[in-house]
């Protein structure tokens, strides 16, 4: 999905999908014509119980996507409306929302000709993405411009329409696409960093000459949880090279304690994909056609909170974590761990990676701002028949941000854990962390008299993809 989002392919409808689609399609109809069906036959929330008269439904459909396309502030990033285009079409190839299946061929044209429609970020609070995709159905139908793209301001004349019907208005906006699509985004990044921590923090290590006991299988073993075991495990595949001597009997809680604090991150950010993965390939609709039983079923499943809750989970697992790395910086710019000037100056009175440390906690306080649940907060809705939310909207959100900013963090001790070694005259003997440190050489400066460092964090946060495929690599 993160790579239809980012453009990277292009995006076909399989016909098992387009096969599904229809026939929800053909039983939704036929449920219609001889019961209640909801957003169909109804109003929506509290005005579930009017009646849609038959020679105004032609027109009830259009003028919910009319009064839903409501959203506000700054337009959410291209990326992420590309992430909702590609969840929203499979969910409905999935065959349970009843939507005319001729709307795949129209949502997969928009991806591949990389047009955007507008999506405000205000809106949604995990109960379904009723204005992005609005906004997407009028676009559809041509009252709304396409945004280039790229997300230019500028819209588009033309772009593939499709005259989506009445009846199907609900059934196209009932859906949380664009929170589960920023998820999957904000998750499949942040598994990638958490694999580029280990490689950092092992560097780190070897920097300040680190014991490794606290990652031998006996210690593991005694507290055998899945993260903690696999965060050790890949320590010692990076230090196998290694023969170092310690340089103190216990080191500080960054390195002593780093399985121990990354491995729940680990963990954590395996459930949220695995959550996120089958909320994106649910038939998750509502109402939900029933094309076996022939019939539709009113329910909940709008309701997001097991995403909200595994998002709110790894952000506070990622403070902790995030938080080791700037104290294992910490230790990078003291002379008793590195044998080097304070800072890693060039003389006495330079400041060196000071100034590292400063960016980094800045980062980590977002961090630490943005772990706070989402899902503490509550609202009631549509005349108090909408009586609860899970913000998993909001949540996602805080993910994204979350993800940045540890970007931001890792950066900074990547930077100081490479320059220590080349002021130390040290390089990893061989293996996955040599090819790590030399990937970084090559990237990072090596002046080391005081300069900007901004050009140096930017690269290191963009060098710390290439460090994950080494790790995954190196466990294969």
């Amino acid at each position: 999905m993160a790579r239809a989002a980012r453009g990277d392919v292009t995006v076909a409808v399989a016909e098992a999908g387009r096969e599904r689609a229809a026939a929800a399609w053909r039983v939704a109809q036929e449920v219609a014509a001889a019961q209640p069906v909801y957003g169909r036959t109804t109003g929506v929330g509290a005005n579930r119980v009017v009646d849609v008269e038959w020679e105004d439904a032609d027109a009830h459909g259009l003028r919910l996507l009319r009064s839903h396309a409501a959203g506000a502030g700054p337009l959410v990033a291209p990326e992420i409306v590309r992430a909702m285009l590609t969840v929203r079409l499979n969910q409905i190839a999935a065959g349970g929302s009843g939507v005319d299946p001729g709307v795949l061929q129209a949502l997969a044209d928009v991806l591949n000709l990389g047009l955007l429609p507008p999506v405000p970020m205000y809106g949604a609070i995990g109960t379904g993405d009723l204005t992005a995709l609005a906004s997407t159905a009028l676009c559809l139908l041509g009252e709304r411009a396409w945004l280039g793209g790229g997300g230019a301001d500028g819209g588009t004349e033309r772009g593939p329409g499709f005259t989506l019907r009445s009846a199907d208005a609900l059934a196209f906006i009932s859906s949380n696409a664009a929170t589960l699509g920023e998820a999957a985004l904000a998750v499949t990044d942040l598994r990638e960093l958490l694999d580029a921590s280990i490689v950092v923090a092992a560097l780190s290590l070897f920097a300040v000459r680190g014991s490794e006991e606290p990652y031998a299988p006996a210690v593991q073993e005694a507290r055998p949880h899945p993260g903690q075991r696999q965060v050790a495990d890949a320590v010692r595949t990076l230090l196998a090279y290694e023969a170092p001597v310690p340089a103190r009997i216990q080191d500080p809680y960054g390195y002593r304690a780093f399985p121990q604090v990354h491995g729940p991150a680990l963990e954590a950010a395996a459930y949220a994909e695995d959550t996120v993965t089958r909320e994106i390939n649910a038939r998750a609709e509502n109402p939900l056609v029933d094309v076996a039983g022939r019939t539709v079923w009113h329910n909940g499943n709008f309701h997001t909170a097991y995403v909200g809750l595994a998002l709110d989970s790894v952000r506070a697992a990622l403070f902790q974590t995030m938080a080791l790395s700037a104290a294992r910086l910490g230790t990078l710019a003291e002379p008793s761990f590195t044998g080097l000037s304070p800072f890693q100056a060039a003389t006495e009175a330079s400041s060196g990676i000071m100034i590292l440390e400063y960016v980094a906690h800045s980062a980590l306080a977002d961090v630490r701002r943005l772990a706070t649940p989402a899902a503490l907060g509550s609202a009631v809705l549509s005349r108090g028949v909408e009586e609860h939310a899970g913000f998993s909207t909001q949540s996602a959100r805080a993910t994204t941000d979350a993800v940045g900013a540890y970007r931001i963090g890792l950066g900074c001790e990547l930077v100081a854990a490479v320059r220590a070694l080349r002021l130390q005259g040290r390089t990893p003997a061989g293996g996955p962390l040599k090819s790590a440190f030399d990937m970084s050489a090559a990237v990072l400066d090596p002046r080391v008299e005081d300069r900007p460092l901004d050009t140096d964090i930017a690269a290191a946060a963009d060098l710390l993809p290439g460090l994950a495929r080494i790790l995954r690599q190196a466990a294969a």
